[in-house]
């Protein structure tokens, strides 16, 4: 009986296990069927989704606008920088002693004036010695010549002078007027050196820079700090960088207005005085220059300047929305409609205002572009005028 009964058990119990493992097999199979099943749903979803963006695409009617000829009159704001009309760093001309220095930061000099004095005895030496060098070539030149003199006269009685003796003579005549022109050069020479002692004002301005002091040692040779620096302030330059695709536009003797942070709410104006007709190629701009008069000194050299510029519009140029201008990393362009599809027209850009923008390219008058382009619309799309 006990037999019969853990018989049956065993049989019920294996019965369970096959029926489990049934159930784990088929759940495996129902789980397999279901990634199969979501995986044609995502694909025909996809599929569909793709098939009516592109019925929706062929089907849309993007708004479109009118190229038209004429240029963007704009007003451009830019930055600027005053420098002193002239200004110049002074260094020594000759090795010396600072002995007297005249001028201050901020000292006003005129043309000539005395700025500082240097001490330099070998100069005085050197000069000392060639004035009496060339007063001895010419005591020599005069009695070389003086003796030619002689022998002339004497030559008048024939057979008195010797044809040969003569000629010596007038040669050593004039080799003695070369020594002596040679030593009166090199004595003017030590003059002039001797005038680098004293330094002067090249022009009149403002001395903004002092660098040495009473009793400094100063070289012509070392060209790292200026003794002095002196600005011409009366008279100021206005420099602007503009931009290559308005500088064309612009003339000498236009006016130009400024503003300067030392003067808040006050409108300069100054006319265009020098073009450099130099692009920079790094920046892309053009120098111009315009004269400040500054005689009541309430500029400075180094203020920087906001400058409005009236840039008129290029007359070959076309406009287009400025919506209608895709820039992307690689390329600027319009989406031109040309036999009813889209064509990417490779464009660069000038002035824009009032919602339109001036565009170079491919392009012709009356030509339809769409007017909110983005880099999501393909090329070759059929577009509904």
């Amino acid at each position: 009986m006990n037999i019969h009964f853990f018989k049956e058990k065993k049989e019920a119990a294996d019965h369970r296990s096959s029926i489990r493992k049934i159930k784990t097999v088929q759940m495996k199979q129902y789980s397999i069927y279901a990634a199969i099943a979501f995986f044609l749903l995502s694909c025909s979803a996809n599929a569909g989704k793709k098939q009516r963006k592109a019925t929706k695409q062929e089907l849309e009617h993007y708004p479109l606008s009118t190229v038209v000829t004429g240029g963007i009159a704009t007003q451009l704001k830019l930055p600027a920088q005053l420098a002193a009309y002239q200004e110049v760093s002074i260094f020594p001309k000759v090795n010396g002693y600072v002995k007297s220095v005249l001028v201050d930061i901020g000292s006003q000099v005129r043309t000539g004036d005395l700025l500082m004095t240097l001490d330099a005895p070998e100069l005085e030496q050197a000069s000392l010695q060639a004035r009496e060098e060339f007063e001895q070539s010419k005591a020599a030149y005069s009695i070389d010549q003086e003796r030619y003199n002689r022998l002339q006269e004497a030559a008048q009685t024939e057979g008195a002078v010797s044809p040969l003796d003569l000629s010596t003579s007038k040669t050593k005549v004039s080799a003695s007027l070369a020594v002596s022109n040679a030593k009166r050069n090199n004595w003017q020479m030590q003059q002039t050196m001797l005038s680098y002692l004293k330094v002067r004002a090249p022009f009149s301005g403002v001395i903004t820079q002092r660098n040495v002091s009473v009793g400094a040692l100063v070289s012509a040779s070392v060209k790292d700090i200026p003794m002095l620096e002196l600005k011409q302030v009366d008279h100021l330059r206005l420099q602007i960088d503009v931009p290559e695709t308005v500088a064309p536009n612009l003339n000498s003797r236009d006016s130009i207005s400024f503003f300067v942070t030392s003067l808040p709410g006050k409108r300069l104006t100054g006319i265009i005085s020098r073009k450099s007709m130099n692009v920079d190629p790094k920046l892309r701009s053009e120098r111009i220059e315009i004269d400040v008069p500054n005689r009541a000194h309430l500029l400075s050299p180094g203020m920087y300047a906001d400058v409005m510029i009236d840039a008129p519009g290029n007359a070959n140029s076309l406009q287009v929305p400025r919506t209608a201008v895709v820039t992307s990393t690689e390329r600027k362009y319009v989406l031109a409609i040309r036999d009813g599809k889209t064509v990417k027209v490779d464009v660069s850009t000038g002035n824009d205002g009032g919602g339109n923008i001036e565009v170079f390219g491919n392009l012709n008058p009356g030509e339809k572009v769409i007017t909110r382009a983005n880099d999501e619309i393909e090329e070759g799309i059929p577009v509904k005028s």
